[in-house]
């Protein structure tokens, strides 16, 4: 297909290249990681467990309160229940972590158990 001489004098020149112009300032780089695995980084595992651990209490602390307010009109029991929420939360707290720092929890099957079973009869 030949083009029609509207859209060929329409077309530009290309443009000279330019000699003269500056090269651009080179951005600052990041810092360099420090290379450390995820797996081994323990300042991104306290990073967390700290973060979650506060989050955790704070919000079933906040949850022990709004349940003592509605259902306790002592306010000892009020404060029972706001430290039963707190203890809940740490103690989801010290799991979450437990499985950040050692890993996932082991996989629990219903299969028997392969240890054979102990005999009550003498041993000879």
């Amino acid at each position: 297909m030949a083009e029609s001489p509207e859209n060929a004098a329409a077309a530009p020149a290309p443009a000279p290249p330019a000699a003269a112009a500056p090269a651009p300032a080179p951005k600052p780089s990041p810092p360099a990681r420090s290379g450390i695995p995820p797996r081994y980084d323990l300042d991104a595992k306290w990073d967390a467990c700290l973060d979650l651990s506060i989050r955790r209490v704070a919000y079933s602390s906040l949850a022990g309160a709004f349940g003592g307010l509605i259902l306790f009109r002592s306010p000892t029991t009020r404060w029972a229940s706001v430290a039963l929420g707190a203890g809940v939360g740490i103690g989801a707290a010290f799991t979450e972590c437990s499985y950040i720092f050692n890993g996932s929890p082991p996989k629990w099957s219903a299969k028997a158990s392969t240890v054979p079973a102990h005999s009550e009869g003498g041993d000879n």
